[in-house]
Parts: C-alpha cells; structure tokens; sequence
C-alpha cells in the first residue's frame, strides 16, 4: 500500500485534463451575433447579458454517494450537491440565483427520495439559491447506482466580475477552511478504507469515521459575498477535484506561495497514513483543511479575513503572489506547475 496514488485508485487527473482539453477543442460553435463568454477554463463561465454576466456551472456529488449508499444515509449528499455548485458560481463574484438538478438512477426508491430532498432544500436555502426545475431518468441498462448533480445559474455586474486576471505579485492569498473533504477524492478514500478493511463505524473523534466523511460540504456563498462589497479581491478558487492545483485556473506567469497553511486536520492525516499517501498526492487530490482561496490586494487581506470570520467562517492569509509561476507548498515541499 505503499505511496498509493488517485491514480491507482482508477481516477487519473492528468489523463482527464486532457480527455477535457480534446473534448473543448471541438467546442467552435459561436452564436451569430452573440458575444463571447468569458471564464473558459474557469470555475464557471459566465454569458453577457446587457450590462450583466449570466452564470452557468454545472457539478455534481461524485462517488461519495457510494459511501451514503453503503451507510443508508441521504441528508446530506444533496446538501454537497448544492454546495459544488454555489461554490464554484461565486468564484467569478457572481451570485447563485436558481439551480435545476439532475438524479439519475437504476430505479426508482422511494424510501431515500425525500431524504435527498430534505438536503437539496437545505443546499440551497445556505446558497440563496432556489431549486426551480430538475429531472429524474430511470436508466435501466445505463447505471447501477444512484447519480446526483445540478447546473447553477448566477448573476453579476459586469463590472464586478472576478476572473483573476488582475492578480499581481504582492497580493496576499486567503485561505478558508472546509468542513471536512467535501465531495472529491472518495474514489481512493473508498480503495484506502477497502484496502485495509477499516471500516465507517469504528469511532473517529466524537463521532464515527463514516459520519465524519459524510460531513456535508461548507457553502461560502454569503460571507464570500459580503467580502466582496467590502474589500479587493482580485482572484477565487474553490478547492475542489484536482486539490491545490486548482488555484492554477486563476491566473498563469504568477507563482502563488503558501506558506501558512493551518494544521491539517486530522481525517486527512488518518487517510494519508492508511495507504502512505505523499504530500504531494493529498494536495492534488484533497482540500486538505482550505476548502476556497481567495487573492486579495496587497494590505487587504488580513481585513477580508475578518470579515470572513464574522461571518462564520475560519479564515486567514496564508501566503502572497509573486514573480514566477506554479503554486508551490513550502511548508510541505510541493510545488505544482499545471492544472
């Protein structure tokens, strides 16, 4: 089990940024007379509509609903669901209006529809975003276990926007903390906890290990908002599929340097430890503790912070922009050059 990878565990990050890069190269299709969307490659993209961006993003809950199937527990996968979604939409500055949802399954169960009711609902009311529409296919021949994702519309000022081009060096990075691993990586959580025959109930911390992996993904929609009226932020990535390489989306010929990164949280320690997963590998593939980073103007971000704290949130600056390119750990010695 030594040095297990992502990659072992049958999801290769490199080979699906290409699979996207391939897939988006054939994507030539303008609207005539219609101008062009700004965001590619971003976390969301966003569409001119007068002197508004439209927003649209569409995530889904990924193969953590593996572990709610196994564990007989619901309530909380829609909540992840929602959260993907709200938390990529307000990485451009925009504000998530409405989503629609998308719940694939083999057949019909009724005795879990309104327990992933109840999460969506509670998504959403923590986004300010109402669920207005959805579909549910039963695929017979298609799937064999229940799918879950959404499409997020937002809305911003154009002159709001945030696409991280005004990044320069000097600019201090903020780190927000999540709730835990969110809802990315658990293809080799599963491989990890299968590999070794550790199961969910055993106890982790005040509660089990299962519930504290099940803990529904943080939503930064409100305080992220707020932050914005009140300070210059620059740039945003939210911590997702790909970990720490993410922040890469934002802006390239800017190295961003994090230096203070808080104690990782003890759940990531226990999963490195299970398969001897290396730093590098937790970082590319986890949150590691910082769920959303935002980039704010030199002198701003020990404000911002705050006001990120007096919303709820845990927050701090955890390194600055400079001259080069990549994002490099050096706490940790990991360095990334590419998404």
């Amino acid at each position: 089990m030594s040095g297990i990878t992502y990659r072992d565990s049958g999801v290769d990050i490199d080979l699906k940024s290409r699979f996207i890069e391939l897939l988006v190269s054939e994507l030539k299709y303008r609207r005539r007379g219609g101008k062009s969307p700004v965001g590619s490659g971003h976390f969301t993209s966003a569409v001119p509509f007068g002197n508004m961006y439209l927003t649209l993003g569409t995530d889904g809950v990924g193969s953590k609903l593996q572990l709610a199937r196994e564990m007989g527990i619901w309530d909380t996968v829609g909540i992840d669901c929602v959260a993907m979604n709200a938390n990529d939409t307000i990485c451009v500055g925009a504000e998530p209006l409405a989503l629609v949802d998308y719940i694939a399954l083999p057949a019909p169960d009724t005795s879990i529809a309104s327990s992933i009711g109840r999460g969506l609902n509670a998504g959403a009311s923590a986004a300010g975003a109402e669920i207005v529409g959805g579909e549910v296919a039963v695929l017979v021949d298609m799937v064999k276990e229940i799918d879950i994702s959404a499409s997020c519309l937002g809305a911003v000022d154009r002159k709001s926007l945030v696409t991280g081009r005004g990044i320069m060096p000097g600019d201090e990075i903020i780190g927000v903390a999540s709730s835990g691993l969110h809802s990315n990586g658990f293809t080799l959580v599963r491989k990890l906890l299968r590999e070794t025959g550790t199961s969910t109930g055993e106890r982790f911390g005040g509660t089990t290990l299962g519930r504290e992996l099940l803990r529904p993904t943080q939503i930064y929609v409100r305080p992220v908002l707020k932050a914005l009226k009140r300070h210059r932020i620059r740039g945003m990535a939210n911590i997702t599929g790909g970990g720490f390489r993410n922040i890469l989306r934002l802006k390239r010929g800017v190295r961003f340097s994090i230096d203070s990164l808080p104690t990782v949280p003890k759940i990531f320690g226990f999963l490195s430890d299970l398969g001897g997963v290396e730093s590098a590998e937790m970082f590319q593939t986890f949150n590691m503790g910082t769920g959303f980073i935002m980039v704010a103007a030199r002198g701003d971000g020990d404000d911002a912070a705050r006001t990120l704290e007096d919303s709820g949130l845990r927050a701090g600056v955890i390194g600055h922009v400079e001259k080069g390119d990549g994002v490099v750990l050096t706490q940790y010695g990991v360095e990334y050059d590419r998404y």
